[in-house]
């Protein structure tokens, strides 16, 4: 399936070779930039605009409303569709009307990828512990789904420092590098000193007691030493995952 930039190609295409109307494709033009589904006004222009399309936050929707949506995406021509904070009940929504939808149950996520960009570009990313996974997968979705390569190393947080040398190869050759932690946050500073590209830090959720479900890591990121790294809000896989890819691609 095309993406919306073929598909107003070939519309356009058909106009002057006179196989569609003038009025027709004005139908149809006219359905953008938005879809009014009545509950949700769908942005289906987003990825023409910016060379990623809309995300759809499952939370706080129903399972049919996310599954409308998704519908509406995908019919509008999107390259690639995701939902995340997806419950089991939205997923099974969502696989009801489109069976080839791909899941991760621990990520929340659902997706279908129609037309994914030709990968270029690296991106590397980073948990300090096994309990940062749900974040790192949503984070390694929306970075491929918006083509790029993405190389993925756990588990490597500063209670034991000597594990990030595995990941060192993968951090000085990354066009960027996402760090997903809680508790202290610290990886994102220690990274930060060692990367040659750009940083983005991903504070989680995880922690007991002062963690203060993310905040201490949130506060620790912001004010670090660390001159390259940016911060995303607390548990944002999909901003990470979305900026990540930019950087690594470069401007279309």
């Amino acid at each position: 399936m095309a993406g919306l930039r073929d598909d107003l190609r070939e519309l356009l295409e058909g106009v002057r070779s006179g196989a569609v109307e003038p009025d027709d494709a004005l139908a149809r033009l006219s359905e953008l930039p938005y879809l009014d589904l009545g509950f949700a006004r769908v942005d289906v222009h987003r990825e023409l605009r910016q060379g990623a399309p809309e995300a759809i936050l499952a939370e706080g929707k129903t399972p049919e409303q996310v599954s409308a949506i998704f519908v509406a995406l995908l019919e509008g021509g999107a390259g690639s569709v995701l939902a995340t904070r997806a419950d089991a009940a939205a997923r099974s929504a969502v696989r009801a009307v489109i069976p080839e939808a791909e899941e991760d149950a621990l990520a929340r996520c659902i997706w279908v990828a129609s037309a994914v960009p030709a990968p270029r570009g690296l991106v590397a990313i980073l948990s300090a512990g096994t309990s940062d996974g749900p974040v790192v997968r949503e984070v390694r979705i929306r970075a491929e789904l918006l083509g790029t390569t993405v190389a993925i190393h756990e588990d490597v947080g500063v209670a034991g420092v000597h594990r990030l040398a595995t990941a060192l190869p993968d951090i000085e050759r990354a066009d960027c590098v996402v760090v997903v932690a809680g508790m202290d946050g610290a990886l994102a500073s220690l990274v930060g000193g060692l990367a040659p590209g750009p940083v983005i830090g991903v504070p989680t959720s995880v922690g007991y007691g002062s963690a203060h479900g993310g905040r201490t890591a949130l506060n620790a990121m912001l004010t670090s030493c660390a001159a390259g790294l940016a911060v995303v809000g607390i548990d944002d896989g999909l901003g990470a995952g979305t900026i990540a890819a930019r950087i690594a691609r470069g401007r279309e």
